[in-house]
């Protein structure tokens, strides 16, 4: 019974041999994973620790500064004083803004939005309590900063505009980035990511966002391992963004807008030399400073339900019949197509008769018989009436896209207006209606379809001065560094036809017959030429014509025909090329040329021209003018002889 003994000893030494072996295995595995975890890839757990423990942080750059062409800033970056708190360190965050209320102003909905912002975020990242603070108030709070837990005062950069209303639709304005700013950016700058980042969102700030906002700078920050900031171990700066200079002339933009106070209106000068945009005004302004600080819903409001729009660019973005303006343009289409001697003459017996449908001059009795400086001079419909029917749609807007209206002019600025130069296929495609002879007689008034904003009849006008295809600039050095000015091509337009036009279009101003006689320029060196035009919103009917035909003054304002001017001076050797529109101004001889002509006096003559330069009708207003813009109580109330007028 005892010799079983030898075989279960051998059994278990076997069994146990068994688990020495699986143990053996077990730690030589876990021998293999240690050497392959702390010697091959120890590089990689490395960096992955190093990442964990440094972080690096964008650093937003200053923002390119921009100016007019003498140096003036127009929008700069300016100091912006501001308040952060850190809630775990203010302990009770309410109790903390309590106290910072008794220093500084906070208004209780400002108060709420922090602590909603605060439960939102967590507790050791900062978060704004109020900027653009004055000096005076950050000193407060930083005097009182030790009875203030977790309050944090610092100083940030912050966009201004100096001038005001004077460039709002120009420069625009910058705001914070929007969900709507990132749709469609494939691969947006990491610099968007910035909380409270502030990118262009109209005019210039917009259009050459790209060199204005520079590239962003890094600093490498050490954190715990909640995330907490330690220490910051390294900074780099960012690329400040590119200077811009404006060919805008501030001084005469400023001029411009207080001259249209009271209207819904814009103006545009160029310099027909090389196509600068001296002035590009649109009236009512705005203050963009608003929108930078965070414009009022009441302000905003106010805006909007303005009936003179001033958040639009009438000056780029309107797009008005030209009336009479564009006259000059079917009686060089007419002459370039032989359709029209200059010599020869048409009679106006105060309507056009096509059919059964009459086409009335705008002077009810007519012009007699006239020709074509005549017909400017005088603005005859009939003339126009006569010569469109003779050489036809198409080649009426072919001349208009020659003379710079119909298609969009690369400014960097948004909403450029490309205008409208309707041709019979247009309104077939647009309309799937036949072009009609009638059309065309509309058309060669400037009415119908026919659309030019001001920056175009602007261009018309330099075109037609210099017979040289003028194309408008705003930008004119970048960086210090000017821009080329582009080489003028020649329009291709006889000079005999351009020559007839100009003697037309200097009658309108400088004879005593002329629409606009009262707005010339008395200086023989510096006489204008120009054209009057006024363009109709309305219908009249044949029972108003019969009665007589309302007067503007009569009708409510928005029903009143819009007033246009167009000229160019000096008439000898032209410089500077103006186009002036007041929505619903009536005629463009009294509410539009008058404007154009101090404005181009001033571009002529700078602030104050002299008086002999001004019509002797007009010299003793002017004098009295001045006088009380001298006196103190005209300058504590900072009125403007037109607002006196």
């Amino acid at each position: 019974m005892r010799k079983p003994e030898p075989q279960n000893s051998f059994h278990i030494t076997r069994r146990g041999l068994l688990f020495l072996g699986l143990q053996l295995g077990v730690i030589g595995g876990l021998g293999w994973r240690l050497r392959h975890l702390q010697v091959e890839q120890a590089d990689e757990f490395r960096l992955l620790a190093e990442e964990n423990r440094i972080n690096i942080r964008l650093i937003a750059p200053a923002r390119g500064l921009i100016f007019d062409r003498n140096g003036k800033p127009i929008a700069e970056n300016r100091q912006n004083y501001r308040v952060t708190m850190v809630r775990e360190q203010a302990g009770d965050p309410e109790a903390v803004l309590d106290d910072l209320a008794r220093i500084i102003p906070l208004p209780s909905e400002r108060r709420e939005a922090v602590l909603k912002e605060m439960r939102r975020r967590s507790a050791f990242v900062p978060v704004t309590v109020i900027e653009h603070l004055s000096w005076e108030d950050l000193s407060r709070v930083a005097a009182n900063a030790p009875a203030l837990p977790g309050i944090t005062p610092e100083v940030g950069l912050s966009r201004h505009y100096p001038q005001g209303h004077d460039l709002a639709h120009v420069v625009g304005y910058v705001g914070p980035v929007s969900e709507r700013d990132l749709e469609g950016v494939e691969d947006p700058d990491p610099l968007l990511q910035i909380p409270d980042f502030q990118i262009g969102k109209t005019g210039v700030e917009q259009r050459i966002e790209g060199q204005l906002r520079g590239s962003a700078g890094a600093s490498r920050i050490e954190v715990n391992a909640v995330g907490r900031v330690m220490r910051e171990l390294s900074r780099r700066d960012g690329q400040p963004g590119n200077d811009l200079h404006l060919t805008i002339n501030g001084a005469l933009q400023n001029y411009a807008l207080r001259r249209m106070n009271g209207e819904s209106a814009a103006a545009v000068v160029l310099d027909v030399r090389n196509g600068d945009i001296l002035t590009s005004a649109s009236s009512p302004s705005f203050d963009p400073n608003d929108f930078v600080f965070g414009i009022s819903v009441g302000n905003w409001n106010s805006l909007l339900n303005n009936k003179y729009r001033p958040l639009s660019n009438k000056a780029v973005s309107g797009a008005y019949p030209p009336g009479s303006t564009f006259k000059m343009v079917v009686a060089l289409a007419a002459m370039e197509a032989g359709e029209l001697n200059p010599s020869e003459t048409v009679y106006c017996p105060g309507h056009y008769q096509l059919g059964r449908r009459r086409f009335h001059c705008w002077r009810r009795g007519g012009h007699g018989w006239v020709d074509l400086e005549e017909s400017l001079q005088q603005s005859c419909d009939v003339f126009y009436y006569d010569v469109a029917r003779r050489v036809g749609i198409e080649k009426i807007s072919e001349m208009a896209n020659r003379l710079g209206i119909g298609y969009r002019h690369d400014l960097p600025i948004p909403a450029v207006s490309e205008g409208l130069t309707p041709t019979k296929d247009w309104k077939q495609r647009v309309h799937d209606e036949a072009w009609l002879v009638g059309d065309t007689l509309n058309s060669g008034i400037g009415q119908g379809f026919m659309l030019a904003s001001p920056l175009q009849l602007a261009i018309m006008s330099a075109r037609i001065a210099t017979g040289k295809a003028v194309e408008p600039r705003l930008i004119r050095a970048v960086e210090g560094i000017p821009v080329a000015e582009p080489e003028i091509e020649d329009l291709g337009i006889s000079g005999r036809a351009l020559g007839q036009v100009r003697n037309g279009m200097y009658k309108v101003v400088n004879s005593r017959r002329g629409t606009a006689y009262r707005s010339r320029i008395a200086d023989e060196d510096n006489e204008m030429a120009g054209k009057t035009g006024t363009s109709q919103v309305r219908i009249i009917t044949t029972e108003e014509r019969a009665r007589g035909v309302f007067r503007n003054e009569d009708l409510p304002w928005e029903r009143r025909d819009h007033a246009l001017f167009v000229s160019y001076a000096p008439y000898n050797d032209p410089k500077y090329a103006i186009c002036v529109v007041v929505e619903h101004g009536g005629g463009g001889s009294k509410a539009a040329a008058p404007i154009a002509q101090d404005i181009m006096m001033h571009a002529l003559y700078g602030p104050t021209p002299p008086l002999e330069a001004y019509p002797p009708g007009r010299r003793e207003e002017v004098r009295q003018q001045r006088e009380l813009e001298e006196t103190p109580e005209a300058e504590a109330e900072g009125t403007t002889p037109q607002d006196r007028a």
